[in-house]
Order: structure tokens, then C-alpha cells, then sequence
């Protein structure tokens, strides 16, 4: 039996975004193991019936100390494991693990899901990440995109010019878990935002445009879900949340991980960002389930939306630009919303179902291991 790892930098990523491909693999008769740090879906994790094993990562950090320990305990863990292939995702793993793996002699199969602010910004820790990149990526076996302006980045850079490189919808959608939902017809319009609460997220656009409509209508609910006060510096503080709350501007729903509950209240999918994303899980989900979509004209959300058809597209960094999309929202009919989320729907079952992605894989790793 081959031995395929699915390495992340959580265990929570690989259980809400690559279920289904861990679940495909296992019944094409490959050993499964994970690898990622322990936390609270570990469990859930092991429950698909793969196995595990826990690795320390510094997700947000740069010290290169511990950087080289997480490199030489992939080394280690993929020497004890005698791994064939490594499915990687999200970027210290598709670094070091693509290393390690060749150390091992392993094959490597790469997913860039946007790349952030390492492209962007010209500090010197963003520097040493992009020489990683060219270092790291020439090693791997293919390197899969969830945009194809990511993809002409590595190519201008010159990161991984030999390597097979190929296009993906994202990380696809579930279309059988994600099916549409008509939001109660209460007279209230609700919006809600998904992602980590980071700036770069477009959080403070959001609570800006939420401020500036509020004053003009008062039938409106601005939602916040998912993790707070995470490891990066961009990070949104609890104490900011706090004080938003109690303003009354937006509500705080904590995390959840069923996020189509909290979809299906909805009557409109909100992402402001200015990150480079890959294809936002949480837009996709959301037009899954009959939504219409406002985004920024950014990296990786343009995808989501044909702008006027299944949602707008704002300026990224613009509170004006958002308040002015989300008022287009406001001022529709309960019809022309629903109307405008079976666009939405339609989108996704063309272009991101996750069926897509996974044969993509199970082609791969077939074609890799033979």
C-alpha cells in the first residue's frame, strides 16, 4: 500500500478543506496520514479513518531557528513513515515539507492558495520567503494554482520554471453539503463577513461601510464569524471586537463548524479583502448555497463574482467603494436577491464543484506512484 501524507499547518484546515480528498484517497486504497499540528480537529481528523501525526509549525512567526526544526522533523517524520508522495498546502509546508520530502525521496505535489503578503510587501522577512519559494519549489513535482495570477508571478519571478504547473477552482465546493437556502423574508437585510479576523481581511472596511449604512437604514445586521485574535499581526484583538460590539455596529459570532447555518440566515456574502487570496473557501460556500457576493477586484475574489449578474465587486481598501456595493444589496427586492444568489449557485456548479479538484488530485498521485 502506498503511503500518501497531506501535510498543513493546521489540522483544522485539513479536516475543513481537505475532508473529501483525504476520504477519496483512502478509498483508492492509499495509507493516509496527516501531518499537522495537534489542536482541536485533530480528533475529527483522525476520525475519517487516516492516520496522524503531530508536527510544531511557528505559522505566523520568523525565526529561523525554529523554522529549521520544523524542517528536520519533516525529515524525520517522513523517514519513520517511508512516504511515497506529499500532498502539500498552505506556505511553511509547502517549503520545508517539499524538502523534506525530497530528502526521502518522496514525490511532492504543491497547492499555492494565494500568496498573501509575501509577494507584496519588500521587508526582509518577505525576502527570504520568496528565496525559500525559488529554493523550495523547483524540488516538487507539480505545483497546483488557485489563480492564475499566482501563477504568473512564479513565473515572472522565475520560482519552479521547470516544474509542471497546472490551474485548480479554488479548493472547490461541496455542492451536496452546500445547497441553497433562502434567507427568512423578515424585512431585515443581513450581511455577514467569513474569514479570520485580520485586517488585510477587509474587517475594517466592513465595520466602516456597516457604519455608514446604518445611519441611512435601519433594517440592517452586519455579522463577523470566525477566529479571533489569531497568530499573525495582522490580527484583530479581542478587546478591538469588544468595543465594535458594544458599539452596535457589527455582531461577533465567534467560530463554527457549521458554517452553512450561519450562511442560510443571510441575505448577502461579504469578503472586502485586500490579501492575496487563492479562491475564498467562504464566497464559494456561500454562492453554493444561493448568495449574493460582494468582493473586492482582488487577487483570488474577482474569480467568484460576473460583476451585476451573481454579486459587485468594490475597491479594495475602500469603506465607500463597499458601502456603496452593499447599498445596491440593500435597495433589491427579497426576489432580485434570490435571483441574483441562483446566479451564484450556477457559477459554482460550473466552475468550483470540489469533485473538480479532487480528480484533479486522485489523477496526480495516480500518475505519480505508478
Amino acid at each position: 500500500m502506498k503511503v500518501v501524507v497531506i501535510s498543513a499547518n493546521t489540522s483544522w484546515y485539513l479536516y475543513n478543506f481537505r475532508k473529501n480528498t483525504i476520504l477519496s484517497l483512502i478509498r483508492d486504497g492509499y495509507e493516509v496520514i496527516a501531518v499537522a499540528p495537534r489542536d482541536s480537529y485533530t480528533q475529527k481528523l483522525e476520525s475519517l479513518g487516516c492516520k496522524y501525526h503531530h508536527i510544531r509549525i511557528d505559522q505566523g512567526g520568523t525565526n529561523p531557528i525554529l523554522d529549521f526544526m520544523t524542517l528536520i522533523y519533516f525529515i524525520v517524520i517522513y523517514n519513520r513513515l517511508k512516504v511515497d508522495l506529499v500532498l502539500n498546502f498552505t506556505p511553511k509546508n509547502n517549503i520545508y515539507s517539499t524538502l523534506a520530502a525530497k530528502v526521502n525521496n518522496a514525490k511532492v505535489v504543491n497547492n499555492i492558495a494565494g500568496l498573501g503578503t509575501i509577494f507584496t510587501k519588500n521587508t526582509i522577512s518577505s525576502k527570504i520567503a520568496k528565496l525559500l519559494y525559488k529554493f523550495s519549489q523547483k524540488y516538487a513535482d507539480l505545483i497546483f494554482f488557485q489563480n492564475e495570477d499566482d501563477r504568473r508571478i512564479f513565473s515572472e519571478m522565475k520560482v519552479a520554471e521547470k516544474v509542471i504547473t497546472d490551474r485548480l477552482p479554488g479548493s472547490g465546493v461541496d455542492l451536496n453539503r452546500f445547497q441553497i437556502k433562502e434567507a427568512p423574508n423578515d424585512g431585515r437585510v443581513k450581511f455577514l463577513l467569513i474569514a479570520r479576523m485580520l485586517y488585510e481581511k477587509g474587517i475594517s472596511q466592513y465595520v466602516e461601510a456597516a457604519r455608514i449604512l446604518k445611519e441611512k437604514y435601519s433594517n440592517l445586521d452586519f455579522r463577523l464569524l470566525g477566529f479571533l485574535d489569531v497568530d499573525n499581526p495582522s490580527a484583530v484583538s479581542q478587546n478591538q471586537m469588544n468595543e465594535w460590539s458594544a458599539e452596535g455596529v457589527v455582531d461577533y459570532l465567534g467560530v463554527s463548524d457549521s458554517v452553512e447555518k450561519e450562511i442560510a440566515d443571510v441575505d448577502c456574502m461579504v469578503l472586502p479583502s485586500y490579501y492575496r487570496e487563492g479562491v475564498p473557501k467562504s464566497l464559494l460556500e456561500s454562492a453554493a448555497m444561493g448568495k449574493p457576493i460582494v468582493t473586492t477586484d482582488n487577487v483570488g475574489c474577482r474569480e467568484t463574482v460576473n460583476d451585476n449578474v451573481n454579486g459587485f465587486l468594490c475597491v479594495p481598501k475602500s469603506s465607500e467603494s463597499l458601502a456603496t456595493a452593499l447599498e445596491k444589496i440593500i435597495k433589491m427586492s427579497y426576489q432580485e436577491r434570490l435571483q441574483m444568489g441562483a446566479e451564484s449557485r450556477k457559477k459554482v456548479e460550473n466552475e468550483f464543484d470540489e469533485k473538480i479538484v479532487i480528480s484533479k488530485y486522485l489523477h496526480i498521485v495516480n500518475q505519480l506512484l505508478i
